[in-house]
């Protein structure tokens, strides 16, 4: 009898009942991601910010501080929107290109996909990552270099809008292209071939109105030309495109992207064996 009321104390574990999301597991992974980048802090944020910054006084002290004005403003504060958005986006794309394909070079790949994760919820924790990643980067780029030139806030909604959907854009696709990679060379072909010359020659340093008619052309073709042209509208109220246009075509790719990413994490390509 003593027995039998002691089994009674312990009752038997019962399964938990994750629902239709596992939330709890979301989460849980997103947060690895934000730590995996933030435990390395100086080399995640403070050196692409330090980057930025050499940019930004090579062009300011080769072109001349406050001679030289594009659109009414001095140079500086034309370039100081492209150069943090340029960051922002390549950097989420840094976050979750790397931390997939480390994992898979490693082999330890296999800890991420085992637990009850869901293609969708894998999909949302590490393109949520690599954007907070890009967004840390941003307001980092941000404070330092307002030291250096005047930051306009000509519509805040607009700048918001292009952070978020540029880093999304481009976190998703960090992550088709770690999917796609089996080794480190295959990256820095993604990066060197890809993202840096679309993300260079999208606007960055120079007005579209610079550029031959044919590279006029070929420009509204590159989707980082709308994140840059818009982000920069956002803080100085000038654009080269219309931005109902440019946030349009950002939301399309984004929906395209989402889905063509959660297709692939499903399928298993190149991540189970």
């Amino acid at each position: 009898m003593h027995d039998q009321t002691a089994l009674q104390q312990f009752s038997v574990p019962q399964p938990r009942t994750i629902g239709a999301v596992n939330w709890r597991g979301m989460w849980e992974l997103y947060l690895k991601e934000v730590r995996r980048f933030w435990k390395v802090i100086f080399q995640t944020v403070a050196a692409p910010v330090i980057t930025s910054l050499m940019f930004l006084l090579m062009m300011v002290f080769a072109f001349g501080r406050g001679s030289t004005q594009v659109g009414g403003y001095p140079f500086e504060d034309f370039l100081v929107p492209g150069l943090i958005i340029m960051t922002m986006i390549q950097n989420a794309f840094a976050n979750t290109s790397s931390s997939i394909l480390v994992s898979k070079v490693q082999g330890n790949i296999v800890d991420v996909l085992m637990p009850p994760l869901s293609a969708f919820e894998l999909t949302v924790a590490w393109t949520l990552g690599g954007m907070t990643r890009g967004i840390a980067v941003g307001i980092a780029c941000a404070i330092s270099m307002a030291i250096f030139a005047h930051l306009h806030l000509y519509n805040v909604g607009m700048i918001v809008f292009h952070a978020i959907a540029g880093c999304l854009l481009m976190s998703m696709m960090g992550v088709l292209a770690a999917v796609w990679a089996e080794k480190f060379d295959h990256m820095a072909a993604v990066t060197n071939f890809i993202v840096t010359p679309l993300t260079f020659l999208s606007g960055t340093f120079y007005t579209l109105d610079r550029l031959p008619p044919w590279a006029q052309f070929l420009a509204h073709y590159n989707p980082f030309f709308y994140n840059i042209d818009g982000f920069r509208y956002g803080f100085l109220g000038q654009d080269t495109s219309r931005p109902l246009l440019g946030m349009g075509i950002l939301v399309g790719l984004n929906v395209v992207l989402f889905l063509t990413t959660y297709r692939v994490i499903k399928s298993g390509y190149k991540l189970k064996a």
